[in-house]
């Protein structure tokens, strides 16, 4: 590893912040934490450098500011050569509207550009904003670059993009599906394309990225033409907490005739529907999975749904797609749960897809590569790394003049 060549990568939530150090080249991480509760009661922030861990609680009401402040006296102060040989702050930002098709150096005038994308991600870009502000202020000497999760989908045509409504609303207001995970799904693009044996702008996958919040993507010679999530994140599949695709009529019958407000649909769509509301139990698969053997049928319900509606995605971008080198599962549930990986797969078994039992066991275990059979379409599982995307971005947009810079970071 080079100790010349290290980034910071910032990914500020509305409520947390994650950090790692990173080595460009490689994707190494020397140290990495989080911080958590930020603006509430008790906000804490744990860290682990050289698989020591630690943790420490921070006064009430701390937020992103101070967590970073936290970050340089406390943690980079008791481990200097890590400061030291940083070349660059790279932040995840969700939102960039479609001002940005690619990662950017931070300026004033992208700064002003994602404070205009603040009404499409209210609860995030302002957390990135201030993390952006923090970083200024730490880190003086350091370039910062922006890396957005909705970047990679600038690539979709507009017949994806644009919703069935007054093409006024798109052209005044911007109203149009813009999707996200989009850090994701492009370094599962480039892996998938190295373990194909193909180049980049040549492979063609279907990418589902599977968490608390879940997205599918198709990508054609290596560039995304259509993805789940909209305007929001909202849009889609069934996640965690979010309902995914709902009748829009829903929400006017929830308005009109059981007198919910918006804030009241707000919150029953994104924060208690999905695996959550569907099993009234919880929105961890891994509670649903073990719930499901135990006979809850609740639990079993909110997996069948989840498998299904994923499934038809799947299906229908076969036909957004001219062919499918690969289906690729990424994120916390598609590289930990062989038993949706398996029911996904058996439900498509009438175009082709069928798992090898045993590649899709050994796949819980962190490993990247096929878990289908020799003779089926192919399947692959590949843990996602954003944070080395973000180090790259980060590295690649770095001045030549910066300290510490090293050129072999770029391509």
């Amino acid at each position: 590893m080079s100790c010349t060549s290290q980034v910071l990568v910032l990914n500020c939530g509305s409520s947390s912040l994650k950090f790692a150090v990173m080595d460009p080249h490689d994707g190494t991480v020397a140290m990495s934490g989080i911080g958590e509760a930020l603006g509430h009661d008790e906000p804490q922030v744990s860290w682990k450098i050289k698989d020591e861990r630690h943790s420490s609680t921070l006064p009430k009401g701390t937020r992103h500011t101070e967590v970073i402040r936290f970050l340089v006296d406390t943690i980079l102060s008791q481990h200097p050569a890590l400061r030291d040989h940083l070349i660059a702050i790279g932040h995840r930002v969700v939102h960039g509207g479609e001002k940005f098709s690619h990662s950017v150096l931070i300026n004033d005038a992208v700064v002003s550009a994602i404070k205009e994308c603040v009404a499409l991600a209210p609860l995030h870009n302002p957390a990135h904003l201030a993390g952006i502000e923090a970083a200024k202020v730490a880190f003086p000497a350091l370039p910062q670059v922006a890396v957005f999760d909705t970047a990679f989908h600038q690539s979709m045509p507009r017949h994806a993009y644009i919703y069935a409504l007054p093409y006024s609303l798109y052209r005044d207001n911007g109203i149009r599906r813009y999707g996200m995970h989009g850090t994701s799904h492009r370094f599962v693009t480039e892996r998938a394309a190295e373990l194909l044996n193909l180049s980049v702008n040549e492979v063609n996958i279907i990418s589902a990225h599977l968490g608390n919040g879940a997205s599918i993507t198709a990508v054609h010679n290596g560039r995304s033409v259509d993805t789940s999530m909209g305007l929001t994140p909202l849009e889609g599949l069934v996640m965690g907490t979010r309902s995914g695709d709902v009748d829009p009529g829903l929400l006017m019958h929830l308005g009109s005739r059981m007198d919910f407000g918006l804030k009241e649909i707000n919150d029953l769509l994104n924060k208690k529907s999905g695996l959550l509301g569907i099993s009234e139990l919880s929105n961890d698969c891994r509670t649903l999975e073990k719930a499901a053997t135990d006979g809850h049928d609740g639990a079993q319900l909110a997996l069948d749904i989840f498998c299904y509606r994923l499934a038809k995605y799947i299906g229908a971008y076969h036909a957004v797609l001219p062919q499918v080198d690969a289906l690729v599962f990424t994120g916390g549930i598609g590289e930990n749960s062989s038993l949706i990986r398996h029911k996904v797969m058996t439900q498509l078994s009438g175009i082709g897809y069928a798992v090898d039992i045993e590649r899709n066991e050994r796949a819980r275990f962190g490993e990247d590569g096929p878990i289908s059979t020799d003779q089926s379409a192919v399947t692959l599982v590949i843990p996602t790394n954003e944070e080395w995307v973000i180090a790259r971005d980060a590295a690649e947009l770095v001045p030549p003049d910066t300290p510490n810079h090293d050129p072999s970071t770029r391509e």
